[in-house]
């Protein structure tokens, strides 16, 4: 049996566990430089507001109907969902850890009435994090999707729904639409509406030669999951990646080279230390500054530039002086740029690189035990930002609008919860 356990509202939630007064309030999380909504409670659903809206076009409704709103606090939305998935391996060895708030869970099949223990995960996950969660269970990943749905939908289910025999999966997928099936997509949905196709049943129902000629092999892999065939691989471990970006939409738009060079010093570092964590050496990377294509009135302009690397690395300081070659490469005066990132490219595992024949081998050594000596200084999030390179500030001060960020509770001494007793 297979589980999907899926945070409700998860970015709210996180918020919520440490204010236990927004419980039952509209509450609004911003995008990165506070952009546009990208979670919502319920009550702030209920009053019209939708993911993606952009944050000054809802700003004044917001206050109006008394809205809480939030720039959004990865680092602490980050430590809940360690947090969340901890709680989950302790019932399940093998978790695939989906996204942030959703993760796979892979059961054998003598675990006994699995609605009871659909529901004291939930109730565990709720007492050790304050997270609320909705689980699914069922024989394949696609079939666990949907009984996640139901069960944050339907609250009868008190937070975990079986899908364990054909009648249940019928039942489900008649009761679900063909969009919220995962796979289908947007590209596939009007063409399947075309079809005829509304319920995902009507799409679990096709003949298989149909099928084929609709999708490609992908799909057919959903088909045979709607259909109680498990065929979509468990990734325990995550795949190993081949790119990692960090980019930023700035407050205000930047002329000055001098600011530009900033920040992407600062994002070429961020993904600096993010290839070590993952033990990865990167052979290139590329630099992106773009205008604000929403400015109509004045002139636009995107400019992407890829460096190559003499020897694959993980070195910030080697990474910091090819990204801002590429920048030199790329920046163009008299433009305001309101955006830029970095992007590693073809990263590989960093045990199975050999030096080139020409490399100062001592040297390299000394560089990694220095990578190694600031990682570890930094590896709690209170001291992330305590030691870089003189030509790196990783804060981004004054380049980006966080105008409503919350404390992180959960990961610095200097902002837990103050209780204050009265005499």
């Amino acid at each position: 049996m297979i589980g999907l356990a899926d945070c409700d509202n998860f970015f709210v939630s996180c918020e919520r566990v440490f204010r236990p007064a927004l419980c039952g309030r509209p509450v609004i999380v911003l995008s990165n430089n506070d952009g546009c909504a990208v979670a919502l409670s319920n009550e702030a659903k209920a009053l019209g507001f939708r993911r993606g809206d952009p944050y000054f076009k809802i700003k004044e409704q917001a206050e109006a109907n008394g809205a809480f709103v939030f720039s959004g606090n990865h680092r602490l939305y980050e430590d809940m969902s360690g947090r969340v998935m901890m709680t989950l391996r302790s019932f399940c060895e093998e978790i695939e850890i989906y996204s942030v708030d959703e993760g796979f869970m892979f059961f054998n099949d003598a675990m006994g009435d699995w609605a009871d223990l659909g529901r004291e995960i939930v109730r565990t996950v709720r007492r050790n994090t304050g997270i609320p969660v909705s689980l699914g269970l069922a024989p394949t990943k696609t079939l666990a999707k949907v009984a996640a749905r139901f069960a944050k939908k339907y609250p009868a289910y008190r937070g975990a729904c079986v899908i364990d025999s054909d009648e249940k999966r019928r039942k489900a997928l008649s009761l679900t639409a063909i969009g919220d099936v995962w796979g289908v997509g947007r590209r596939n949905l009007p063409k399947l509406q075309r079809q005829g196709l509304t319920t995902a049943l009507q799409l679990a129902d096709l003949a298989e030669d149909r099928v084929k000629d609709l999708f490609n092999i992908v799909g057919l892999r959903m088909w045979r999951e709607l259909n109680g065939e498990s065929c979509i691989s468990r990734e325990i471990v995550p795949p190993q990646r081949k790119t990692i970006t960090c980019s930023r939409s700035f407050q205000a738009d930047i002329f000055n080279f001098e600011e530009l060079r900033k920040a992407v010093a600062g994002f070429t570092a961020i993904v600096a230390r993010r290839m070590r964590e993952q033990h990865l050496v990167a052979g290139a990377l590329e630099v992106f500054v773009a205008t604000n294509r929403f400015h109509t009135s004045g002139p636009q302009y995107f400019n992407s530039v890829a460096q190559r690397l003499a020897d694959p690395t993980d070195d910030t300081a080697e990474l910091v002086q090819a990204a801002l070659k590429a920048l030199q490469a790329a920046f163009r005066p008299g433009y305001g740029y309101k955006k830029a990132g970095v992007t590693i490219t073809h990263c590989m595992d960093a045990n199975a690189v050999t030096g080139s024949l020409f490399a100062d081998r001592d040297d390299r050594d000394r560089r990694r035990r220095l990578m190694a000596a600031v990682d570890k200084i930094t590896a709690s999030p209170a001291n992330r930002n305590a030691l870089h390179l003189a030509s790196v500030d990783c804060t981004f001060s004054g380049l980006t609008r966080r105008e409503h960020e919350s404390r992180l509770f959960s990961t610095n001494l200097n902002d837990i919860i103050e209780i204050n007793l009265r005499k």
